[in-house]
């Protein structure tokens, strides 16, 4: 779990006195917690003025109220900071399942935003902490103004690939940046993991293989925080599979999943995706409701 703590925020919950509100894209995420924490789930009325204006009618909040949003997109943010105003009667924390902008985090030119910051400036008014689910980096948690911390779900990604029943199974990240992530998910099992190496062949051909660790003969499991596109698990799919792996299955925390990149995955012969229901998917098989609502608990 990483960690940055400004003013560690309150005590835990379970005693009775929170509700657990979500937002329209997280209602199941939502509601898995609220029965892991053993609290009940407020209700939310969403609906839009003619102009397009978004209004929203919250359950009465308690002495504290857990906020469970995948911020997923723009419609969503603004549904959160309208959420989080209606709750400031109460204590309120925030569960940030998936965060989008959290991957703009540089300034390459001038005049460019740096939107992870701005973002995160606006999602802490009104809370008192901000917990995040694997963050795709860490840094982003310093540009909240409340307390901020990122707890992961490798270890249920890796509880779920077990159950695959896989004959020594070589975890793999996809570059050595999510080096760290794949090891956690192969701790589970006690399995081998390694990351893609890509060698340019030429102007126009690229070869990816495992660094270190032959795939030939063996199922291979490239797992990472996020899949948005496919692109590259597409393309190393088809290379692992001529370096002789038995299967490829693609498993991830945030499904995001645009401009048809399940169906590209599929078409490149991976065998199964899998992902959280940080982003609900149909192919959201793992669910992070359990170690939300224990970092909920933890003071």
């Amino acid at each position: 779990m990483y960690l940055v703590d400004k003013r560690r925020a309150g005590t835990g919950a379970g005693n009775g006195s929170m509700k657990v509100m979500c937002t329209e894209r997280s209602q199941v995420l939502g509601a898995r917690v609220a029965r892991a924490l053993k609290v009940p789930v407020a209700s939310v009325a969403f609906s839009r003025f003619p102009d397009g204006e978004q209004y929203l009618l919250a359950g009465d909040p308690d002495d504290e109220t857990l906020i469970v949003a995948s911020v997923v997109d723009n419609d969503v943010l603004v549904q959160l900071m309208l959420l989080a105003d209606a709750c400031e009667s109460s204590r309120t924390r925030l569960v940030l399942p998936y965060m989008a902008y959290a991957r703009q985090d540089k300034q390459f030119k001038k005049g460019e935003p740096l939107s992870a910051r701005a973002v995160a400036k606006a999602l802490s008014r009104g809370v008192a902490e901000v917990i995040t689910v694997n963050i795709h980096d860490p840094a982003v948690l310093e540009h909240f103004t409340v307390p901020a911390r990122n707890i992961s779900i490798a270890a249920e990604i890796g509880a779920y690939v077990g159950t695959l029943g896989l004959n020594n199974p070589l975890i793999l990240a996809p570059d050595d940046g999510a080096l760290a992530f794949a090891g956690q998910v192969a701790a589970t099992g006690g399995w081998e993991y390694d990351h893609l190496d890509k060698t340019r062949l030429s102007g126009v051909e690229v070869r990816m293989a495992p660094k270190n660790v032959c795939a030939a003969s063996r199922p291979v499991v490239i797992v990472d925080d996020i899949i948005s596109t496919g692109g590259t698990i597409a393309t190393a799919t088809g290379m692992l599979y001529q370096q002789g792996a038995t299967d490829v299955y693609a498993a991830c925390v945030h499904g995001v999943l645009t401009g048809g990149a399940y169906a590209r995955l599929m078409a490149a012969g991976v065998r199964d995706v899998i992902s959280s229901d940080t982003i609900e998917r149909g192919c959201s098989r793992v669910s992070a409701a359990g170690t939300i609502a224990a970092a909920v608990r933890t003071p």
